[in-house]
């Protein structure tokens, strides 16, 4: 059986700002699925930062996605004809998709395919449960070794890790929390709906004199989703035996294959007796059962808010994807293409 599909592909690629013009969508055929393949139908797409690094002509820890190619990125599928004993028509799978309505996968790569669970909504399944949740959670625990009473400092705060992390530091313990994020609105939300005591808005504040006015006594640990000035400004006033967790760099990383500068205040590690560490997520996928326990007993007991923000269309992939740079998120981003069957 021939299905008729739409597909987004990597039409050119970006030197700064990703965005639409980056793009082209089509028409492909997408036939029978053949040994170990699935056919599926795409049900919900993903967004994160890490895909603008997949459209840098470079080496990275995956393969960049090519010119011509199918745009991909994390989703959930429904099976409709199988070759694989593992699944069967009908189950809803969680795992690499195209940017398409249908689609043939098979169960391999860096992240292989898993049933997604539909004891809770569907795009749980990658937002409070997914990995910028388990992102947000081991760069906490693993790296940034969090402590009871810790005064800690996330940028990104608005976005699905930062989130996600302002709320976990909570849960720990952290005895402050104070969020960076991009305007009055998102700086409002962040002290309203995601557990910061302060905000500190990067748009028009002087970051480094509110990082002092709010963290008299230096930060414990900075969990940095951003890099650039905002880093450079943390890095000024670190407690003694600060933890630095280097997450991403959305501010200084993903515009450009050029790589940002250093940071100017790197000094202060010295001065400070601090650790600054980056991480990959999969280098704890043996910890993963625990971490999972312990995030599904936080949302069942009401500690952990699930924080979304979901558009609908295929073909509005491309602007979903550019609203991640541009701050029109709170939360996981989100698309949904259609419903399950």
């Amino acid at each position: 059986m021939a299905i008729e599909s739409r597909q987004w592909t990597l039409a050119s690629r970006p030197t700064g700002l990703v965005g639409p013009e980056h793009f082209n969508l089509g028409n492909t055929t997408v036939g029978e699925p053949g040994e170990g393949e699935l056919l599926v139908k795409n049900l919900y797409l993903s967004f994160d930062p890490t895909q603008r690094g997949w459209l840098n002509d470079g080496p990275g820890y995956m393969d960049p996605v090519q010119i011509g190619a199918p745009m991909i990125g994390s989703g959930l599928a429904q099976v409709i004809e199988s070759n694989n004993p593992d699944f069967a028509p009908g189950d809803i799978v969680n795992g690499t998709l195209p940017w398409q309505d249908y689609a043939i996968l098979r169960n391999e790569g860096m992240m292989p395919l898993t049933k997604a669970s539909t004891d809770f909504p569907l795009t749980w399944n990658f937002s409070v449960f997914g990995i910028t949740t388990l992102t947000a959670y081991f760069g906490l625990t693993e790296v940034g070794a969090i402590k009871e009473g810790d005064t800690v400092l996330i940028s990104g705060a608005a976005g699905a890790t930062g989130s996600a992390a302002a709320q976990m530091a909570r849960i720990m313990g952290a005895g402050k929390i104070i969020g960076v994020a991009g305007g009055p609105e998102k700086c409002d939300w962040i002290v309203k709906e995601g557990s910061c005591d302060a905000a500190i808005d990067y748009k028009n504040d002087d970051v480094a004199a509110k990082v002092l006015e709010l963290a008299p006594e230096g930060v414990d640990l900075f969990y940095d989703n951003t890099g650039g000035p905002i880093l450079d400004a943390v890095l000024a006033n670190l407690a003694d035996g600060a933890r630095v967790v280097v997450c991403g760099g959305i501010a200084s990383g993903y515009s450009s294959w050029t790589m940002p500068e250093g940071p100017k205040n790197y000094l202060f590690l010295i001065l400070k007796s601090a650790r600054m560490e980056g991480f990959l997520l999969f280098t704890y996928a043996e910890k993963f059962p625990q971490a999972m326990a312990d995030i599904g007993k936080w949302v069942q007991e009401g500690k952990l808010a699930v924080h979304e923000t979901i558009s609908e269309g295929l073909e509005n992939a491309p602007a979903a994807l550019q609203g991640l740079f541009t701050g029109k998120n709170t939360g996981k981003a989100i698309l949904k293409l259609a419903d399950p069957e």
